[in-house]
C-alpha cells in the first residue's frame, strides 16, 4: 500500500482511534487523516475545530510518525455521494495520488453510523477490532458533565492518550467550554424527556429561506442548542398545520416580517426536504425548507421575537464567509437554494 486513509470526527481523539491510527501507520508509509464535520459552528457533539483536532492527534504521535501523517478537513455536506467525492478528491490531492496509487482505508464497523466506510469501494478496506468499548460520545459525556474536571479526567485515563488528557485540561479553560457544557446538558435533558416513548421519535420541522434585494433573512438563536448561532427562521410543525402554514407562522413569530401571508404564498419558489439522520443533535429531525423570493427593491421591516435573539437582513454575498457561524446544517440549506458554492448537487 502507498497511502492509508483514516476517516473520523475524533471529537475527541481516544485510544480506540489511536489503535486505528497505528494500524494505518503499519499499513502504508503515508497516512492521510480525514477530519470530518469541519467548518461548522462549535456544538456539544462537535466541540473542537479541525485545527484543534489535528493538533491533539499530532501531540499524541512521536516525531517520526508525525512526519508521515497529514490532515485534510472535510465539511459535512449532508449528501453522502457529494461528501464521498470530496473525500476522494481531498485525499488524492493531499497524497499526490494517481491512478496507480494503492490506497487502503483503515476503519472499524462500530455500528450503523459506520456506513460511510462503504462509500469507497475503490480503496482496499483494512479493518481492526475495537480495542475499547468506550467511544467519543462517552468521553464527551464525562468531560462536559464534570463537577470536578480533574476527577473526571482521571476517569478517562484508560481511554484517552496522555497528550489528549492534557489537551482537554487546557482546553477547558477556554471560553467555549462552559457554554458547550450547558448545551450538552440541554440536549441530554431533551432526549431524556422522550426516552419513554414507545418508539424513537422523529421530529418534523419547517424552515423559511426568505430573500429580498440580494439579502437573506437570518436570525441569531436565543437558546440552546445553537445559542448565538446564525440560522434561518423555523421551528416545529404543530398538530393541525399544513407545512406551508407552519413555515409562515414560524417566520412571523420569530421575525415579525412585515409582509402579508398572501404575498408570502405568492413568493414561494421552492420547497426541499432535508432529512440526513445526523443533521440535528436533538435526534432524528426532518425539516421542510421553504424558499420565498420577495420581488421588492426595499427590505421589509423585521423585529426579533420568540426564540430569536436577533434578526437581520444579511447580504447574500457575505454568507460564504459565515459558514462556521451557522447552526447545524443551515448553511447547507442556504447553499442549496442560493448556490453559494461551486460544487454540483
Amino acid at each position: 500500500m502507498d497511502v492509508a486513509v483514516l476517516i473520523g470526527r475524533f471529537q475527541p481523539f481516544h485510544r480506540g482511534h489511536a489503535g486505528l491510527l497505528q494500524t494505518a501507520l503499519a499499513t502504508a508509509p503515508t497516512v492521510v487523516i480525514v477530519l470530518g464535520s469541519s467548518f461548522h459552528a462549535r456544538n456539544a457533539k462537535n466541540p473542537f475545530t479541525w485545527q484543534e483536532r489535528a493538533s491533539m492527534i499530532g501531540a499524541s504521535l512521536s516525531h517520526a510518525d508525525r512526519e508521515r501523517v497529514s490532515f485534510v478537513a472535510v465539511r459535512d455536506y449532508y449528501d453522502d455521494n457529494r461528501w464521498a467525492e470530496e473525500v476522494r478528491k481531498a485525499v488524492a490531492a493531499h497524497a499526490q495520488a494517481n491512478a496507480s496509487t494503492q490506497v487502503a482505508l483503515v476503519g472499524h464497523f462500530k455500528d450503523a453510523s459506520s456506513y460511510y466506510l462503504n462509500h469507497f469501494p475503490q480503496w482496499q478496506m483494512v479493518t481492526r477490532e475495537a480495542s475499547s468499548t468506550i467511544d467519543a460520545t462517552d468521553v464527551r459525556r464525562v468531560y462536559f458533565e464534570a463537577e470536578d474536571l480533574d476527577v473526571s479526567l482521571n476517569v478517562l485515563d484508560e481511554v484517552v492518550p496522555v497528550a489528549i488528557r492534557q489537551y482537554l485540561k487546557s482546553w477547558s479553560s477556554l471560553p467555549f467550554y462552559a457554554g458547550l457544557a450547558e448545551e450538552h446538558r440541554f440536549v441530554c435533558k431533551y432526549k431524556a424527556a422522550w426516552s419513554k416513548a414507545p418508539y424513537a421519535p422523529i421530529f418534523s420541522t419547517v424552515d423559511a429561506v426568505v430573500t429580498c434585494a440580494d439579502h437573506v433573512l437570518l436570525i441569531k438563536r436565543g437558546g440552546f442548542p445553537g445559542k448565538g448561532q446564525w440560522a434561518v427562521p423555523g421551528g416545529f410543525v404543530e398538530q393541525r398545520e399544513r407545512l406551508l402554514q407552519s413555515a409562515i407562522r414560524e417566520l412571523g413569530e420569530e421575525t415579525k416580517l412585515a409582509v402579508l401571508e398572501s404575498t408570502l404564498e405568492g413568493a414561494l419558489v421552492d420547497v426541499r426536504v432535508f432529512d440526513h439522520p445526523d443533521r440535528s443533535q436533538r435526534g432524528r429531525t426532518i425539516t421542510h425548507a421553504h424558499y420565498f423570493k420577495l420581488m421588492s427593491d426595499s427590505l421589509p421591516s423585521v423585529e426579533a421575537a420568540d426564540d430569536a435573539a436577533l434578526v437581520e437582513w444579511v447580504p447574500i454575498a457575505e454568507l460564504k464567509g459565515m459558514e462556521e457561524q451557522f447552526y447545524e446544517d443551515h448553511f447547507h440549506i442556504l447553499d442549496y437554494f442560493l448556490h453559494l458554492s461551486e460544487a454540483p448537487r
